[in-house]
């Protein structure tokens, strides 16, 4: 995965989501969740490459950064939380699928508890 065109299409395999450009500005697109609007890739231009932020269980997050020196602390995100990944080709598709895919777990909608009558 090395282009916008190609992250994005990817993004919208997901159930129930939909493409956003929330700053009117072409260099920014960000999936979201139909039902609750929340994001869960953030996809921009920025040093000569496509960068994707995603969401990262914190389990995960330092394993993914010690693994790839094109996985960093998310760009303008909470950094505790969100990790950018810069589509230079050095992180294999599969990891960054995995990525995204777990980006979309974390984002989702809660599922409502049905109360004791």
């Amino acid at each position: 995965m090395k282009d916008r065109k190609t992250a994005i299409a990817y993004c919208l395999t997901f159930a129930d989501v939909y493409e956003d450009e929330p700053f009117h500005d072409p260099n920014w697109t960000v999936i979201r969740h139909k039902a609750n609007r929340r994001v869960f890739a953030w996809i921009f231009e920025k040093d000569g490459h496509i960068w994707i932020n995603v969401k990262a269980d914190p389990e995960w997050r330092d394993v993914h950064r010690d693994a790839y020196a094109s996985i960093l602390p998310a760009y303008h995100l909470n950094k505790e939380h969100w990790s950018s990944i810069i589509l230079d080709g050095t992180v294999p598709d599969k990891e960054i699928q995995l990525m995204i895919a777990e980006s979309y777990d974390l984002t989702r909608p809660k599922s409502k508890k049905r109360k004791a009558p």
